[in-house]
């Protein structure tokens, strides 16, 4: 009952990143806007921040109704809605279903689209690795088609920095989306694309700081999966500021990183917790301590340290915490192609292809771990069971369902 509670600016290790009011306000005062993933830990705090600066409209995304239902209570009691006069709307879709993005854009204009709609968590898109694949990358290109053809003058995609040389399938992911709008952004169409990677966000929803704090509060162990293992750190408020700016300052297919400073190393970020909640380190130097921290060993697909850039061409900006890279793609016929092939494996639940097909692509990825995904390990102990005929299986895998149309254009 004493444990104080640990402001997340205290664990930052350096201070905020200013924001710019000017970069801030263009693509948002008097326009249009939409978020995806409106609920979620980034997408709540874009929708806070764009109410801030009075956009014409805020047309909120989700496809889970509690998370929707919240943020637009709480948007719909900020003062800024009722004294400008915001739109409000809030609009439960999924990104998987493009006849239900196409209604939206048919009933609502929008200039600037945020993109944070996306499966987050390392080890939960290794354990469902074609959800996985199917909503980051054919979910971002459902939006990216949909949002070209409705003539969206802006569309800011939320990355990350597990894209960078990814060892596991979410990051891999999350590289392929930027891929998608890099070759939309050089096939000639008139939106604006730009993608935003930063690193782990301190108190977003499942991160390790919520876990640390439950930990604490239970009376611990605090559980922590390597003692090197390192991260780079940003507050909410930054991370929505980074993407609201980055949109602003782009002209069409750049990379967006923050200078966060050092990595912070997790074991410490640990002990810091435990001493701003006003508790002691148990260890072997301090048996009588109240909080003990043990190491479980690295998550499926989880790296030591993570990067934010994957070549050496980085440029500063206007902003002078904000840098630009701009990074190899393939030309939209060449992807295309790809993704094409990528959906069969995903239709036909082919784990291993997909995963052939992640290696095949110019993402860098390298797994390090075998294959977990949940349902490939069941199947696999069904066939060494015996309890699964093998032609069954066979048709399994060569079974080439219905892929959605593709064209060899952009739009």
């Amino acid at each position: 009952n004493d444990v104080r509670d640990v402001a997340v600016e205290d664990l930052l290790g350096r201070d905020p990143v200013p924001q710019f009011p000017d970069l801030m306000d263009a693509n948002i005062r008097g326009k249009s806007v939409m978020v995806t993933g409106a609920g979620g830990s980034i997408g709540s705090e874009l929708c806070r921040q764009i109410i801030d600066h009075q956009p014409a409209r805020l047309l909120l995304v989700d496809n889970c109704e509690f998370a929707l239902f919240s943020i637009e209570q709480e948007l719909q009691a900020h003062p800024g809605v009722g004294k400008s006069g915001v739109e409000v709307k809030p609009l439960l879709a999924s990104i998987q279903r493009r006849d239900a993005l196409a209604s939206i854009f048919d009933g609502f204009e929008v200039h600037t689209l945020y993109h944070a709609a996306a499966y987050k968590h390392v080890p939960m898109v290794e354990y469902n690795l074609v959800e996985g694949i199917r909503n980051n990358v054919f979910g971002t290109l459902n939006l990216a088609r949909t949002a070209m053809s409705a003539g969206v003058e802006t569309f800011v995609m939320v990355s990350t920095d597990k894209a960078v040389r990814p060892t596991n399938a979410m990051g891999a992911s999350k590289r392929l989306t930027e891929l998608i709008c890099q070759a939309f952004a050089h096939g000639g169409c008139s939106t604006r694309f730009c993608m935003v990677r930063f690193g782990n966000v301190l108190g977003s929803s499942g991160s390790v700081v919520p876990r640390f704090r439950e930990q604490i509060e239970r009376g611990g162990p605090v559980k922590v999966t390597h003692p090197e293992i390192t991260r780079y750190f940003m507050t909410i408020p930054e991370a929505a500021q980074l993407v609201i700016q980055a949109g602003a300052m782009a002209r069409g297919g750049e990379v967006y990183v923050l200078d966060m400073g050092d990595p912070v190393l997790i074991q410490d970020l640990a002990v810091n917790m435990i001493r701003l909640s006003g508790l002691e380190v148990k260890d072997s130097e301090h048996p009588d301590g109240d909080i003990e921290i043990v190491h479980t060993g690295l998550r499926p697909g989880e790296k030591l340290f993570e990067e934010l850039l994957i070549g050496e061409a980085v440029s500063g900006t206007r902003h002078d915490r904000i840098m630009t890279s701009r990074e190899p793609f393939w030309e939209w016929p060449r992807l295309d192609a790809y993704l094409q092939k990528l959906e069969r494996a995903l239709g036909a639940s082919d784990h291993m292809e997909v995963r052939r097909l992640l290696q095949a692509a110019p993402l860098a990825y390298r797994p390090d771990d075998s294959m977990v995904d949940l349902v490939w390990q069941a199947r696999n102990d069904r066939l060494l069971a015996g309890s699964v005929p093998a032609e069954i299986e066979l048709r399994a895998r060569n079974f080439s369902g219905p892929v959605g149309l593709h064209s060899t254009k952009p739009v």
